[in-house]
Protein backbone atom coordinates (compact mmCIF):
# COMPACT_ATOMS: atom_id res chain seq x y z
CA UNK A 1 0.00 0.00 0.00
CA UNK A 2 1.46 3.54 -0.95
CA UNK A 3 1.03 5.43 2.69
CA UNK A 4 0.47 9.01 1.06
CA UNK A 5 -2.36 8.23 -1.32
CA UNK A 6 -5.84 8.88 0.40
CA UNK A 7 -7.89 6.35 1.40
CA UNK A 8 -12.03 6.09 0.60
CA UNK A 9 -13.89 4.11 4.02
CA UNK A 10 -17.44 3.48 3.61
CA UNK A 11 -19.67 1.63 6.55
CA UNK A 12 -23.03 0.05 7.34
CA UNK A 13 -24.88 -1.69 9.73
CA UNK A 14 -26.29 -4.82 8.65
CA UNK A 15 -28.96 -6.32 11.38
CA UNK A 16 -28.17 -9.83 11.47
CA UNK A 17 -25.23 -11.43 13.18
CA UNK A 18 -21.87 -11.77 12.22
CA UNK A 19 -21.95 -15.01 10.66
CA UNK A 20 -24.80 -14.61 8.54
CA UNK A 21 -23.06 -11.18 6.94
CA UNK A 22 -20.33 -13.33 6.82
CA UNK A 23 -21.89 -15.83 4.74
CA UNK A 24 -23.21 -13.37 2.27
CA UNK A 25 -20.58 -11.78 1.97
CA UNK A 26 -18.59 -14.31 0.53
CA UNK A 27 -20.62 -16.84 -0.81
CA UNK A 28 -20.61 -16.45 -4.78
CA UNK A 29 -24.74 -17.61 -5.63
CA UNK A 30 -24.95 -14.45 -2.77
CA UNK A 31 -22.42 -12.08 -4.18
CA UNK A 32 -24.53 -12.27 -7.65
CA UNK A 33 -27.65 -11.35 -6.31
CA UNK A 34 -25.99 -7.82 -3.94
CA UNK A 35 -23.04 -6.75 -5.76
CA UNK A 36 -24.60 -4.58 -8.04
CA UNK A 37 -24.05 -0.85 -7.72
CA UNK A 38 -26.85 0.59 -9.72
CA UNK A 39 -30.40 -0.83 -10.30
CA UNK A 40 -29.59 -1.09 -14.64
CA UNK A 41 -26.33 -3.00 -13.40
CA UNK A 42 -25.82 -7.19 -12.97
CA UNK A 43 -23.37 -9.13 -11.43
CA UNK A 44 -23.04 -11.93 -14.29
CA UNK A 45 -20.08 -13.86 -12.94
CA UNK A 46 -18.58 -14.64 -9.67
CA UNK A 47 -15.53 -16.77 -8.45
CA UNK A 48 -14.38 -16.31 -5.15
CA UNK A 49 -11.46 -18.50 -3.49
CA UNK A 50 -11.71 -17.62 -0.13
CA UNK A 51 -8.34 -18.15 1.45
CA UNK A 52 -5.11 -16.31 2.04
CA UNK A 53 -3.44 -16.02 -1.93
CA UNK A 54 -6.81 -17.57 -3.03
CA UNK A 55 -8.22 -15.79 -6.14
CA UNK A 56 -11.21 -13.66 -6.49
CA UNK A 57 -13.13 -12.40 -9.70
CA UNK A 58 -16.75 -10.36 -9.43
CA UNK A 59 -17.86 -9.34 -13.06
CA UNK A 60 -20.11 -6.58 -13.30
CA UNK A 61 -21.45 -5.15 -16.17
CA UNK A 62 -24.93 -3.08 -17.49
CA UNK A 63 -27.63 -4.86 -18.38
CA UNK A 64 -27.43 -3.64 -21.91
CA UNK A 65 -23.65 -4.93 -21.38
CA UNK A 66 -22.27 -1.23 -23.09
CA UNK A 67 -20.44 -1.02 -19.74
CA UNK A 68 -18.50 -3.21 -17.14
CA UNK A 69 -15.68 -4.47 -15.31
CA UNK A 70 -13.80 -7.02 -13.39
CA UNK A 71 -13.33 -6.69 -9.39
CA UNK A 72 -10.55 -9.04 -9.37
CA UNK A 73 -7.17 -9.97 -7.09
CA UNK A 74 -5.82 -11.52 -4.37
CA UNK A 75 -6.68 -12.23 -0.81
CA UNK A 76 -3.65 -11.23 1.59
CA UNK A 77 -5.51 -11.95 4.70
CA UNK A 78 -8.96 -13.77 5.52
CA UNK A 79 -9.42 -13.85 9.46
CA UNK A 80 -13.29 -15.91 9.48
CA UNK A 81 -15.74 -13.27 10.50
CA UNK A 82 -13.12 -10.38 11.23
CA UNK A 83 -11.59 -9.46 8.03
CA UNK A 84 -10.98 -9.43 4.25
CA UNK A 85 -7.98 -7.71 2.93
CA UNK A 86 -6.51 -7.82 -0.76
CA UNK A 87 -4.77 -6.58 -3.60
CA UNK A 88 -6.56 -5.76 -6.63
CA UNK A 89 -5.41 -6.64 -10.07
CA UNK A 90 -3.90 -3.15 -10.84
CA UNK A 91 -2.28 -2.83 -7.19
CA UNK A 92 -4.07 -0.93 -5.15
CA UNK A 93 -5.40 -2.45 -1.44
CA UNK A 94 -8.73 -2.93 -0.05
CA UNK A 95 -9.50 -4.19 3.62
CA UNK A 96 -12.91 -5.03 5.17
CA UNK A 97 -13.75 -5.22 8.89
CA UNK A 98 -16.47 -7.29 9.83
CA UNK A 99 -17.80 -6.21 13.60
CA UNK A 100 -20.70 -7.79 15.53
CA UNK A 101 -22.59 -5.49 18.15
CA UNK A 102 -25.55 -7.27 20.14
CA UNK A 103 -26.63 -9.24 16.74
CA UNK A 104 -26.38 -6.59 14.63
CA UNK A 105 -23.36 -6.15 12.27
CA UNK A 106 -20.85 -3.19 11.14
CA UNK A 107 -18.86 -4.06 8.01
CA UNK A 108 -16.24 -1.23 7.35
CA UNK A 109 -14.74 -1.09 3.90
CA UNK A 110 -11.27 1.00 3.32
CA UNK A 111 -9.59 1.03 -0.33
CA UNK A 112 -7.16 3.01 -2.23
CA UNK A 113 -9.52 4.84 -5.10
CA UNK A 114 -8.44 4.34 -8.28
CA UNK A 115 -6.28 7.04 -9.83
CA UNK A 116 -8.00 8.99 -12.32
CA UNK A 117 -11.73 9.10 -11.06
CA UNK A 118 -13.44 11.57 -8.70
CA UNK A 119 -13.19 10.43 -4.92
CA UNK A 120 -16.54 11.26 -4.32
CA UNK A 121 -18.02 9.04 -7.47
CA UNK A 122 -15.82 6.25 -6.12
CA UNK A 123 -17.39 6.50 -2.43
CA UNK A 124 -21.00 6.87 -3.75
CA UNK A 125 -20.42 3.82 -5.94
CA UNK A 126 -19.05 1.56 -2.85
CA UNK A 127 -21.53 3.02 -0.40
CA UNK A 128 -24.27 2.14 -3.14
CA UNK A 129 -23.09 -1.62 -3.03
CA UNK A 130 -22.88 -2.14 0.88
CA UNK A 131 -26.56 -0.51 0.46
CA UNK A 132 -27.29 -3.42 -1.70
CA UNK A 133 -25.82 -5.62 0.63
CA UNK A 134 -27.51 -4.69 3.48
CA UNK A 135 -30.99 -4.71 1.55
CA UNK A 136 -29.96 -8.07 0.36
CA UNK A 137 -29.16 -9.54 3.41
CA UNK A 138 -31.72 -8.03 5.86
CA UNK A 139 -34.50 -9.60 3.04
CA UNK A 140 -33.25 -13.03 3.34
Amino acid sequence: MVQDRPRIVVTILVQQPVQTVWQYWTKPEHIREWNIPFPNWYCPVVTNDLQEGGRFCFCMKTKDDLEGFAHAGIYNRVQTHELLSYTLDDGRQSTIEFQQIDQNTIVRESFEPEPGLPLEMQEKFCQSVLEKFKNYVEGQ
